[in-house]
């Protein structure tokens, strides 16, 4: 059974779990793929570029769209606003694309609540608490506090990825690509759940 409409991948992970290095190696291995775009409040990252990566607005920007109901899913995370516009997605989904989004666990959720024939929720998990420090510490962009208030939210995120359809733990890049890849086709041969 071939799925009519789209199908939502959500990838999603403590911050530090590996995810955009895990959706960049998707990205590269399958270009077919169509990847969505969310909208944020936070700053750009060195090498980050609006539209491509982030759609960057500014506070009050985004604040106008939620009251427009232009978001399918947003949430406040880490202190910035994080959300995935209708006008983007929906027209993506109507055309039967596959679509993976980068967004944390209550926007996956959310989307589960709201697409809950057409998603599929993966959930990566660090190999252990200090190896995701380890990667935090080392990513160099955030400061300390900000560390300490990503690093407070672990144990939550772990705990909502028995909400997830899929939870791989991400040790090694490869095989964790190459399991997401057999999940996506898993299920779309299958027809969903």
């Amino acid at each position: 059974m071939q799925l009519q409409r789209g199908l939502l991948v959500v990838i999603s992970s403590p911050s530090g779990g590996g995810k955009t290095t895990v959706i960049q190696e998707l990205r590269r291995r399958c270009p077919e793929l169509k990847y969505s775009i969310s909208a944020t409040t936070r700053p750009p990252r060195k090498g980050e570029k609006n539209g491509r990566d982030y759609f960057f607005l500014t506070e009050a920007e985004f604040r106008n769209k939620i009251a427009a109901g232009e978001f399918i899913e947003w949430a406040e995370v880490h202190g910035y606003l994080y959300g995935t516009t209708r006008q983007y997605l929906e027209p993506l989904l109507q055309q039967g694309e596959t679509i993976v989004l980068d967004i944390d666990v209550v926007g996956g959720l959310n989307i589960k609540k709201l697409y809950p024939q057409d998603s599929l929720l993966v959930f990566l998990k660090p190999p252990s608490v200090k190896e995701l420090f380890t990667r935090l510490w080392k990513r160099g962009t955030e400061a300390t506090t900000e560390i300490v208030k990503r690093f407070s939210r672990v144990p939550w995120e772990i705990a909502k990825a028995k909400e997830y359809d899929v939870v791989i733990v991400n040790k090694d890049l490869t095989k964790t690509v190459n399991k997401i890849i057999e999940v996506i086709q898993n299920y779309k041969k299958h027809g969903g759940r």
